[in-house]
Formats: structure tokens, C-alpha cells, sequence
């Protein structure tokens, strides 16, 4: 590398790749000192992955000079960071600072959140701090919360309503019409076509099409979300489907989220962020207590489709989880076990619960977001879940 850090042909560009990750000092070997955007971008990693006496930013666990007691320095590492990487890194590092650098506590004040990449591990982060942000940086937070339930919307939220609203009306136009005026003698001819008798000029209907039921709820989905702190990712997702499928009419949606305690989350279903907020990540987890709870609230089970999303590492009695589960079944409610309901692949779960659940006849599987409004089609419809692959 040339003095002033400049940099020529391959050999040069492959020292200067390894200073920025080894990090400098006298053992890394290189000899090259970054300068201008390097420089910015070799301070940024240094104060969150830097080794305290030197050593390489290489060596997992060792702990930099960190981001300093203040919101605004944290403010100034971030603005260095955003400028230096692209967003999927910047993200990353977020993620570490707060797990390394306790920038949880620094989240607390609204310059630093005015300064951060929101995303859904950020909104997890925030809903596990909400019930101590001061007034003072709930604004803040809310407006961070808001612009990722915003992305995920234009992202998710669409193609949900398209896909379950879809098969609601493939639901509706197969049932058996009650009345005369339900009948859709268009759609009932055409499906009855090879039926036609030429000698007497008419077709004979074997299967009537019913016209959509209008208003009225074709289908009952309840959302169960396990609100532990490990399941934060799913919490946020979990929202944001809630509201999109609340915003159907054939659908009736109810959210529950639970942790030892059951809160109903159905009459926020308005906005995802309303609904978010009204969640408190961590604690314990009793999934018979939340079960139990939505069993009580379903009026037609025949019609109901249960998600519950868990991890399924039971803090309550495991007899009453499998219980209250093979209660519901039995009574005809189609419960389907999300392990987690995120990008992030399959999680670390229960192994013992999700065995003895499928022994249910209860599909148990992770799923991400976008593979979630083709699992809620085929759930309304009643097709087999089975050998669905939700990753």
C-alpha cells in the first residue's frame, strides 16, 4: 500500500481488505494504515469489535474502546456506520452493538433513535424496552416502529389479503347455497356442462354454485403469539399479518399474545403498530394458558383456524399444552404450530412438544413472511398442511 493509503493492483486491494478486518496493530502483519473512507469505516469497527490492548478485530468476544456514555457519540457511530456500509451490514452491526456494547440502554434517547436503520430486530428491541422509555423518547420509538410495520406492510401485507382472499372466495362459491337466490346459475352451468342432455335441450345441475356470502365470516383465524423475548422477530410479523387479515371481510381475527399472562390484541387490529406496542416482550411462557383461553373465545369450530407461533418450550404444565391442543382438534378447529414466523430460518424449539403436537395430527414447522400468505390460503381452504414447506 502506498503512502497516504492508496492502493494499486490486486495485491494492494487484498492488503487493504485485510487490514480492515484483522484491525490493525503491530501483529496483523500488513503494515498498511487506511486513510480517508477506510479511515472512517476502520474506526467505525474498531469501537464496536476492537480488541482492548490491540489484538485483531478478528478475534471473536474481545471488546472495543465501545461507542462512549452519550447518546450523541452513538449518534456520530452510527451516522460513520450508515455512511461506510450498505444497509444489510449496518444492521448487522446494530444488532451487535446492542448484544456487546449494551446500546440497548443508549436506545432510551430519541436523537440516537432518530439516527438508526430501523428493522424488525431494532422493533424487537424496542418492545422489549417499552414499559421503561420515557416520554421523551416514546415519540421516537414509535416513529421507528412505524416505519418498519410500514415496509413490511408494502412488502407483505397485499400479497396476504390477495392470496387468503382468494381462497375465501373459492370457499364461499363451493359451498352449498342455501336459497334459490344464492345460486350462481352462470358459474352452476358452467360447471355442469358435461351434464347437458341435447334430446331434451337443458342441463342437469349435479353441483350448485353458490354465490360469496357477502359480509358475513366465511372463516375464523385466530393468531396465538408466544411474546418471550426469543420470539420478538415473530411478534413483529405476527402484527402486521394480524392487520392485513383483519382487513378482510370474510374474515373474523382474532390476535392473542401471552407470555404467563394472556392479552387480547384484537381490537388493535386497526394498525400494526397499535398492535405492537401492545405486546411486552420476555418473561415466561404458558402455552395451556393461552390455549385455554382461545378455546374459549371460538364459536365456531368447524370454521376456526388457530396459528399458534411458539418456540413450544413450555414454562406451564406440558399435560395441559397437549391437552388443550388435542381438545381443539378433536372439536374440529384446524390448529397449525409455527415455530417462528421470520427470516431467520428455524429456530431452537421444543423437539419433545413439536414431536408429540404433529403425533396430534397438528403441523408444526417454521414459516417465513413470505411463504405466510400461501400457508393462510391453504389453511382457509382446508387443504392438507402436511408437507407444506413454509421456508
Amino acid at each position: 500500500m502506498r503512502a497516504g493509503g492508496g492502493v494499486s493492483g490486486a495485491d494492494d486491494e487484498r492488503v487493504r481488505r485485510w487490514r480492515l478486518v484483522l484491525g490493525g496493530g503491530a501483529a496483523d502483519g500488513t503494515g498498511a494504515v487506511p486513510a480517508g473512507d477506510d479511515a472512517r469505516m476502520d474506526g467505525a469497527l474498531e469501537r464496536l469489535y476492537g480488541g482492548d490492548s490491540g489484538e485483531g478485530r478478528a478475534r471473536p468476544g474481545r471488546r472495543g474502546a465501545g461507542l462512549g456514555d452519550s447518546a450523541p457519540s452513538v449518534a456520530r457511530w452510527l451516522g460513520d456506520v450508515r455512511a461506510c456500509f450498505p444497509s444489510t451490514v449496518v444492521r448487522i452491526m446494530q444488532r451487535d452493538a446492542i448484544e456487546r456494547l449494551d446500546l440497548a440502554r443508549l436506545l432510551l434517547e430519541p436523537e440516537m433513535l432518530d439516527a438508526v436503520e430501523p428493522d424488525v430486530h431494532l422493533v424487537g428491541t424496542l418492545l422489549a424496552l417499552n414499559t421503561v422509555l420515557p416520554d421523551r423518547a416514546r415519540e421516537s420509538a414509535r416513529a421507528v416502529v412505524r416505519r418498519v410495520a410500514d415496509e413490511l406492510e408494502r412488502r407483505l401485507a397485499q400479497r396476504t389479503r390477495s392470496a387468503v382472499g382468494a381462497a375465501l372466495d373459492r370457499s364461499a362459491r363451493t359451498a352449498r347455497p342455501a336459497r334459490a337466490a344464492d345460486v350462481d346459475w352462470e358459474r352452476t352451468v358452467r360447471a355442469n356442462l358435461r351434464h347437458y342432455l341435447p334430446e331434451q335441450g337443458t342441463v342437469v345441475p349435479e353441483r350448485l354454485v353458490g354465490h360469496g356470502r357477502g359480509r358475513a365470516a366465511l372463516r375464523d383465524v385466530v393468531l396465538c403469539v408466544d411474546q418471550s423475548g426469543s420470539m420478538a422477530a415473530s411478534v413483529v410479523f405476527a402484527g402486521v399479518f394480524g392487520a392485513a387479515l383483519a382487513s378482510l371481510r370474510s374474515l373474523r381475527t382474532s390476535l392473542v399474545a401471552f407470555d404467563t399472562a394472556v392479552v387480547d390484541l384484537t381490537d388493535r387490529l386497526h394498525d400494526p403498530v397499535d398492535v405492537l406496542f401492545g405486546t411486552q416482550l420476555g418473561g415466561g411462557t404458558d402455552i395451556g394458558r393461552a390455549l385455554a383461553y382461545c378455546a374459549g373465545s371460538i364459536t365456531r369450530p368447524s370454521a376456526t383456524v388457530l396459528v399458534l407461533i411458539s418456540d413450544l418450550f413450555e414454562g406451564g404444565s406440558r399435560d395441559e399444552l397437549l391437552r388443550r391442543a388435542a381438545a381443539l382438534t378433536a372439536a374440529g378447529v384446524r390448529v397449525v404450530v409455527l415455530l417462528a414466523l421470520s427470516d431467520d430460518g428455524t429456530p431452537a424449539h421444543d423437539h419433545a412438544n413439536a414431536a408429540a403436537l404433529a403425533a396430534l395430527g397438528v403441523p408444526v414447522f417454521a414459516c417465513t413472511p413470505d411463504a405466510f400468505p400461501d400457508l393462510m390460503a391453504a389453511a382457509v381452504e382446508g387443504r392438507d398442511l402436511r408437507d407444506f414447506s413454509g421456508r
